[in-house]
């Protein structure tokens, strides 16, 4: 294994030095990690092999139990030692269908002691797309088989108003189904393709609604040879455009809110309150439509545009009220201990009951409602920095907000409401044998579980972790002992942003990873170093669907 940082002070390292000068004490064997191996040996020898030589253990964590992880995918068998060499995912013959792209996988679900595998259903990215598409293209055809052709101008005017009109109550069903936290769209999709999707969606249905308005207007003004203000004074006398128009308002509003510039003045509280206001948007433009030309001429019509309706409201209802409440009741979490990691950075440990069931995969975050003043109203999203064990679960959140500051201030005892996971940035999206682990800051939380539990044979396995200085390090101790005891590569980027030397360019992540256009790249950090990093890893010669990448600050 190697261990490097570019902080030539080795004695900021405690657990590094000590374990580079137990090294240089040691004879060098062949075919140990680090080592090169005799002339005729393979240079990566099976991993079947080498869990038989004595190598160091993980260590586990004083408020953990002493057995080791079991994380219900991507390898059950990581239990009896470190998990073994990847192998490349074999097709699944009842998916032979190249147009079908939904991944199905199996996990061990671990509610017994014999794990029965289940499978879990993830939607890809593509297919969510053209499933999106398709859909507008279906509405499209809906107008378009009922539009009776009229060159009048009040009739060009109304059947562009329908037309968007239509399409704008879809979009909207679309935005709402996004953000249902479908368990098989979030775990494909991803958490942060999700919200920008809803972001940039929602900017199209505003503008679809805007036209609408718009559009139907200069309709009526020109069908009743009228202004637009006489038009709109006599529109608003029908009870049925006066409930579209509150809808209007209330996607209207939660729409602004939603500004880069609004939401840096408001409170994240009333910016989700704000954000509510869709539901009820939602609901009055469902009701006028129902009574509009296009949806009302049919009855099938009116039966399917309602099931659409009632389907998304099933998963709003199913995913974001009940499951949540039933797995608050199920597993009972409560704060075991805050730790501090840093000066600014804490673990806080939680322990439960049947936690295996929740099968949350290395890689991936839960939202963390903590039952304590100041904090009970908002659910916070932090991914795992260990993996579930014996019911205990520990999160690592470093100081950026107001509520990420009071997390110090926990105490013992405080009730947790889990709900998820969330998230695709995990041992799934893994197409090749090695792996690199990008992290920066904070970042390290998601990576420090994947690097204990990647399958990956010595020397497949590289981590990178970016920090200003050696006090930024956090979970120093257990990343140095995961790669001693894994053969992996570890290596500490340390040095100030704005330095002259830049640490993620090109030229020096090829001088750290050789080969580095033959791994898969896992990458978490900040906005801004994720951004440079990625450029950087595309010009030096990874292909961008090899990098995968989650930003949790959406």
């Amino acid at each position: 294994m190697t261990i490097e940082a570019t902080d030539p002070q080795l004695a900021a390292y405690p657990a590094l030095s000590a374990y580079l000068a137990h090294q240089s004490q040691q004879p060098d064997q062949p075919g140990q990690p680090g080592q090169p191996a005799q002339s005729g040996q393979p240079d990566q020898p099976e991993f079947a092999e080498q869990s038989q030589q004595a190598r160091p253990t993980v260590p586990t964590f004083p408020t953990y139990p002493t057995r080791p992880s079991c994380p219900p995918d991507p390898n059950p068998a990581f239990a009896s030692g470190p998990p073994p060499p990847w192998e490349p995912p074999q097709p699944n013959p009842e998916h032979s269908d190249p147009a079908r792209e939904v991944v199905e996988e199996e996990e061990a679900a671990a509610p017994v002691a014999e794990a029965v595998p289940v499978r879990a259903l993830r939607i890809r990215p593509r297919v969510m797309r053209r499933g999106m598409v398709a859909g507008a293209g279906a509405v499209s055809l809906l107008w378009g088989s009922q539009a009776e052709p009229s060159a009048r101008l009040d009739a060009l005017f109304a059947g562009a108003a329908h037309l968007s009109g239509l399409l704008a109550g879809y979009g909207i069903l679309v935005m709402l189904l996004l953000m249902a936290r479908v368990p098989a769209v979030e775990h494909g999709v991803g958490a942060d393709r999700l919200a920008r999707w809803h972001s940039l969606g929602g900017r199209y249905v505003l503008s679809l609604v805007g036209a609408h308005v718009v559009l139907a207007l200069c309709g009526y003004a020109a069908y009743t040879g009228t202004d637009l203000l006489r038009a709109t004074a006599q529109l608003l006398g029908y009870g049925g455009i006066v409930a579209a128009a509150f809808g209007t308002l209330a996607l209207g509003a939660a729409g602004v809110s939603s500004v880069r510039a609004a939401r840096a003045r408001i409170s994240q509280e009333t910016w989700r309150a704000l954000h509510f206001l869709t539901y009820l948007g939602a609901a009055l433009a469902f009701a006028h439509q129902l009574v509009g030309p296009d949806v009302s001429g049919s009855p099938l019509t009116v039966w399917a545009w309602a099931m659409l309706h009632a389907t998304v409201a099933v998963l709003i209802v199913w995913y974001r009220g009940v499951v949540p409440v039933r797995q608050a009741l199920r597993h009972g979490l409560r704060v075991v201990e805050v730790r501090d990691e840093s000066p600014d950075v804490v673990s806080v440990v939680m322990r439960g009951t049947g936690l295996d069931a929740l099968r949350a995969e290395p890689g991936q975050f839960l939202r963390w409602r903590f039952v304590q003043r100041r904090l009970w109203h908002t659910s916070l999203p932090f991914s795992l920095s260990a993996p579930v064990r014996d019911d205990t679960v520990r999160i690592t959140v470093k100081a950026l907000g107001v509520h990420s500051r009071r997390m110090r201030r926990l105490r013992p005892g405080t009730r947790v409401l889990a709900t998820g996971p969330f998230g695709a940035m995990t041992a799934h999206r893994r197409t090749r044998r090695k792996v690199l682990l990008l992290a920066g800051g904070v970042g390290i939380t998601p990576m420090r579980v994947l690097f204990e539990t990647l399958p990956a044979a010595p020397g497949d396995l590289t981590l990178l972790y970016r920090a200003s200085n050696a006090a930024q390090l956090v979970l120093r101790d257990e990343l140095e002992a995961i790669a001693v005891a894994r053969g992996a590569a570890l290596h500490y980027l340390l040095g100030p942003s704005d330095a002259s030397f830049d640490p993620l360019a090109p030229q020096a992540l090829r001088n750290l990873v050789p080969d580095l256009a033959e791994h898969d790249v896992y990458l978490c950090g900040p906005g801004p170093m994720a951004a440079v990093a990625t450029a950087s890893l595309i010009r030096a010669g990874v292909p961008e669907q090899h990098i995968h990448t989650e930003q949790f600050s959406f």
